[in-house]
């Protein structure tokens, strides 16, 4: 068991590794690390004038008026992020920041209205609402395996962790040496810098299986709700996460309410409250990389979400200063989980002509969440008091798991399936280099035929429609009568009729019972020429496969042909 345990540690840091040999993910992480840290610290300094200004009501409604313009501007603004090149998306994101931030900055030092300074952070909402859709959507396209992408979504939990702990504590020192503006002015230039990072990503777009219709901007907005609505397991990955933001929203509250109320700590501590749940995610941004294997995902994707509401619960019974923050470290360890499990599934489940809109979509759901969340914080607060209004809320996402645990079972063992079919399509050399995006969307078109032995697959001269590869069984190759070859498991055939747009070369007899998968000519062909790399090979295969049927005076082969004699029939 310790050698088992010890070999998935090594495997998982290795596939983690890999973000930090790539350039395009350097530079993608790092991006986000920015983002985030700005994103944390901006919101302590924003929480510390809304509420010298207003009090615990005045926090809620500054978070409300944050969340509510970016949820309603996302959805139309992810449309361009599946248009156009998602890391010049990431940096227009990052520049407009700076510049709303900045601009935050320059009211609050001066003593200008308050009102600009939130709208300022509005503005720096919006764009942060884009951010990580463009950025969840970029992932797999730089990712050459699930287990890459199940990794980079580890390492960018991380770096949330990180951001979550950093970004607070700076806020913390600024605001004890100088003040919000100080605060604001170093979100401001993190901003910026993230933005000038991510322009240097370079990467060949994959193909998309799915055209993209001509429609109106307001139809393409909301295609993403659409397809979140009209997809069960998407329903459920976005529902369960709400529960999750409608805890996060009001722990925007509570952790300045129980700072300065319930513990007397000051305007320092509610970065250290905040810097707690950071602490917390960098331990289970670290666990995650263990413990959350591809067939897992879900239900530790569920069991974060628990762990964001159950410590609050507990904090209303035990008010105290190194409780809270303890308690506060598991919340963060929840966080963890949840990053991990639900934007690797998202991305795994959805086509990538529409992936950008889906995470607008998704984030601008979960963002409602965050403001429902802190709306009812304060009402809570005014009706049970500060211990009752954390234990009220520390139910709900537990309670919420629990009814939906058996979904998210059901889904694991759907995830495993396409483990299984992703692995097999990567043993088809034409397949193999295309980004892991498209071979999950390849793996959700598989169909599955059975053919008995002794019947044909398909004859020479037949059209061809579908391109196979072998599950299990074997398989013989003729060409006018001729054996030519052997297919096994893992082996696909039929791609020449599909290329070149002809009819098949050859025939395929199943020698043995065969399971077949098969891809529709659109689907196939849509994605092996539609990547530079794959193209390659493709054609390199086929103009092997041909010179080999073609007719010799040689003997005809014997049934013990060897692996280099196993080829494809037309």
């Amino acid at each position: 068991m310790l050698s088992g345990v010890r070999e998935r540690v090594v495997d998982s840091f290795a596939a983690c590794s890999v973000n930090l040999r790539s350039s395009n993910l350097r530079r993608a992480q790092g991006s986000f690390g920015l983002i985030w840290g700005a994103e944390w610290a901006a919101t302590v300094a924003v929480g510390v004038i809304a509420f010298r200004h207003g009090g615990a009501g005045a926090v809620g409604l500054v978070a409300v008026a944050r969340m509510i313009p970016a949820a309603l501007v996302a959805p139309f603004a992810a449309t361009f992020a599946d248009q156009a090149r998602r890391e010049s998306v990431l940096a227009w994101v990052g520049w407009v920041r700076a510049l709303s931030l900045g601009a935050a900055a320059a009211v609050s030092a001066g003593g200008g209205p308050v009102f600009l300074v939130y709208l300022a952070l509005v503005i720096a909402t919006i764009a942060q609402t884009l951010f990580r859709p463009a950025h969840s959507a970029l992932l797999p396209t730089l990712c050459a395996t699930p287990t890459e992408l199940t990794s980079a979504n580890v390492v960018r939990g991380l770096l949330d962790s990180m951001a979550t702990l950093v970004g607070p504590l700076t806020a913390a020192l600024l605001l004890k040496a100088s003040g919000p503006a100080a605060v604001l002015v170093a979100a401001a230039a993190a901003s910026a810098l993230a933005g000038v990072l991510v322009v240097g990503v370079r990467y060949e777009a994959p193909p998309r299986l799915t055209r993209a219709r001509a429609t109106s901007l307001l139809t393409k907005a909301v295609e993403g709700i659409r397809v979140i609505a009209t997809d069960r397991t998407l329903t459920l990955l976005t529902g369960v996460t709400t529960l999750q933001t409608f805890t996060r929203g009001a722990l925007s509250v509570f952790s300045v309410v129980v700072a300065l109320k319930l513990l007397g700590t000051g305007a320092a501590g509610v970065g250290v409250l905040t810097a707690a749940v950071g602490a917390g995610a960098i331990v289970g941004s670290l666990a995650a990389a263990v413990l959350v294997g591809q067939g897992s995902l879900a239900r530790w994707f569920g069991s974060g979400v628990a762990l964001w509401g159950a410590p609050l619960a507990v904090i209303g019974l035990l008010a105290h200063l190194w409780s809270a923050i303890l308690l506060l470290a598991i919340v963060g360890i929840g966080n963890a989980l949840v990053d991990v499990g639900v934007f690797t599934l998202l991305a795994r489940l959805t086509e990538d002509a529409v992936l950008a809109r889906v995470y607008a979509a998704f984030e601008g759901i979960i963002t409602l969440g965050v403001a429902a969340g802190a709306i009812a914080a304060p009402v809570l607060i005014s009706a049970l008091g500060i211990r009752g209004a954390l234990v009220a809320i520390g139910v709900v996402a537990p309670a919420g798991v629990l009814a939906c645990w058996r979904s998210l079972r059901v889904l694991d063992a759907r995830v495993r399936v396409q483990d299984a079919d992703v692995a097999l399509l990567r043993q088809i050399p034409m397949i193999r280099p295309l980004p892991t995006v498209t071979i999950e969307q390849l793996a959700t078109r598989l169909a599955r035929a059975q053919i008995a032995a002794g019947v044909s697959v398909f004859e020479q001269g037949d059209q061809g429609d579908d391109f196979y590869v072998v599950e299990r069984g074997r398989a013989d190759v003729l060409c006018d009568g001729q054996r030519i070859g052997a297919l096994e498991s893992g082996e696909g055939f039929g791609e020449i009729a599909l290329i070149r747009g002809g009819r098949r070369t050859a025939s395929v007899r199943a020698k043995t019972a065969l399971t077949l998968r098969t891809l529709n000519r659109s689907a196939f062909v849509t994605a092996v020429t539609g990547y530079s790399d794959s193209a390659r090979v493709v054609e390199s295969v086929i103009t092997d496969h041909l010179s080999r049927a073609a007719p010799s005076p040689g003997p005809r082969q014997s049934d013990t042909s060897t692996a280099e004699d196993r080829q494809p029939g037309g």
